[in-house]
This record gives C-alpha cells, structure tokens and sequence, in this order.
C-alpha cells in the first residue's frame, strides 16, 4: 500500500477520484434508496474552488483504491486552523482492510505537520474515535445530531461553536 498525494492539475488523477468516491459511496446506506451518491461532485467543488487542502490516494499494486479529502473549515469564531475531513471512499472490494484507517492517520499526521489546530467532520464515532475523534460540548454541525459532529484538536484548545463547511458540501447534485 502507498499513500500519495493528488497531482494538481493531472486529468488522470481527477477522474480516478472521481471513480473512487462515486463507487464507494453507490447504495451507501446514508443515501436515500436509489438517490445518486453526490460525494466525488464535493470534491471536484473543492478542487475547482482552490479549497481542496489535503487530497490523498491509496494505491495497492499501483492502482488507485481509495481517496480522503480535507477542507478548510470555520469553527465557531475560528476562521482559520480547522479543517474538514470528507468525503473519504474506499473501492468496496477493498473496505475492511485498514486502507481507509491507514489513509485517515496519514491525513491527520500531515495536517499536525502543517501546523492545523485540528480537524473536524460528521460521521459515526464508532468508526473515528480510533483516531481520537470524539464529540466536543459546544461543537455543532447545522441540521445533523451531536453525536455525530466529531473533532480531533492537534493542541489544548477544543473546538467551540458552529463548524462552517465550505459552499462545495451545501450545494445541490
């Protein structure tokens, strides 16, 4: 397995991101039946908006399995430092072999490199807690349930107030 990043500007890399996330995410549970996964559409809004910060893929055997992406977020009065961790996808055939573990630890190591206060996101504390995500008293996500708003901080402070995403996460298929 070998975690790299997206080379900006490469088609190639584009499509395949592409690909990953709309196959991982085709009849996820999350999803209405039958509504078409809007996932890798969040990504291309990143890239194309100049908001995609961190955007990595896995390749097992050379070909391209998985992709997380990380986006600058606001947190409450912090309007720099925090990001959003999503959408990540995982090839089906490859879930539930550490690669969308592996992927995750490795974008969270960057941004503590890169000097991030932490990262942020919605998802099942099941899963991210092994990564030291946790539900923060005060952290809020609009329209989505507490439990499910996360955050992992890199120093003392935690995350207080509403997580803005950016436009790319809001607007419509």
């Amino acid at each position: 397995m070998h975690i790299r990043d997206e080379r900006p500007g490469n088609e190639q890399d584009c499509r395949i991101i592409t690909r990953i996330e709309y196959t991982a995410f085709k009849g996820h549970p999350m999803h209405a039946p039958g509504a078409e996964p809007t996932e890798h559409l969040i990504v291309e809004r990143l890239r194309a908006s100049g908001n995609l910060t961190l955007s990595l893929l896995v390749e097992v055997d050379g070909e391209p399995v998985a992709h997380v992406a990380l986006s600058p977020a606001v947190v409450g009065a912090d309007h720099v430092g925090w990001y959003l961790l999503g959408p990540v996808g995982v090839l089906p055939p490859m879930q539930g072999k550490g690669i969308g573990s592996a992927l995750i630890r490795d974008a969270l190591r960057r941004m503590r490199k890169a000097g991030a206060l932490g990262v942020v996101l919605v998802g099942d504390p099941g899963y991210y807690a092994r990564f030291g995500f946790a539900c923060v008293p005060g952290l809020g996500y609009p329209g989505v349930p507490g439990q499910y708003v996360l955050a992992v901080g890199f120093g003392d402070r935690l995350p207080q107030g509403g997580i803005i995403a950016h436009a790319a996460f809001a607007e419509p298929a």
